[in-house]
Formats: structure tokens, C-alpha cells, sequence
């Protein structure tokens, strides 16, 4: 386990953020990132999670809806790595695990493709 300070950690999602396709970020409508500390449960087993409606099931999405968000916990993420690299390894694969529910892809595609 490596420490962290949230506002180090978040400039680290931040570059991970920086470093994805375009054409992976570009479709992203109305979502923001959101770093928090754990999930509300409190455990260390979840590192990311899409809160919203995926792309394949919205039928009516525009002006006054909520932002979808994407959330990365960093407590988990810190629990699970023993150095920074591997901690941007999986700061990179949170973000594409996340951003792939927001295309509508489930979590036994994302394993079959080595995202989970």
C-alpha cells in the first residue's frame, strides 16, 4: 500500500484522464469525473464506478439532465498497488472500465477484453 493525498491522487487521475484516446474520451456526453475517498459502503473493493445511464439505453437525454459521473476511489486504488506505477496502471484501467459502461459495455465483455 502507497500513500497519497487526495489532491496528488486526483492530479494523477487527471493525467491518466490526459493520456486516454480521443477518440475514447470524445464521445463522452454530459459526464464528469469525481475523485472520493470510498465507496459509500466504506470497503476497499470497489475502484471505480459509473453512476448514470448508458449510452445504448438512454432514449430521451439532453439540456437539464444531471451529469452522468464517473468515480474513482482512492482509497481502494492506494489499498490494492505498491508503487506509483502500478498505481497509474490502475488509475488508467479504472478510467477505461468506467468510461466503457458509459458505451454500454457490461462487465463480462470488459473481462473477455482484459478490462476487468
Amino acid at each position: 500500500m502507497i500513500d497519497l493525498d487526495a489532491a496528488a491522487f486526483e492530479a494523477l487521475v487527471i493525467e491518466e484522464l490526459d493520456l486516454l484516446p480521443d477518440d475514447m474520451v470524445d464521445g463522452l456526453d454530459n459526464v464528469v469525473f469525481v475523485v472520493e475517498d470510498r465507496p459509500e459502503d466504506g470497503s476497499l473493493d470497489l475502484l471505480g464506478l459509473y453512476d448514470g445511464l448508458a449510452l445504448t439505453e438512454r432514449e430521451r437525454y439532453g439540456m437539464g439532465d444531471l451529469p452522468d459521473r464517473i468515480i474513482v476511489y482512492r482509497e481502494p486504488h492506494l489499498h490494492a498497488v505498491e508503487s506509483v506505477d502500478e498505481l497509474r496502471d490502475e488509475i488508467h484501467t479504472t478510467l477505461v472500465h468506467e468510461i466503457a459502461h458509459f458505451y454500454g459495455i457490461d462487465d463480462e465483455r470488459l473481462h473477455e477484453l482484459g478490462w476487468a
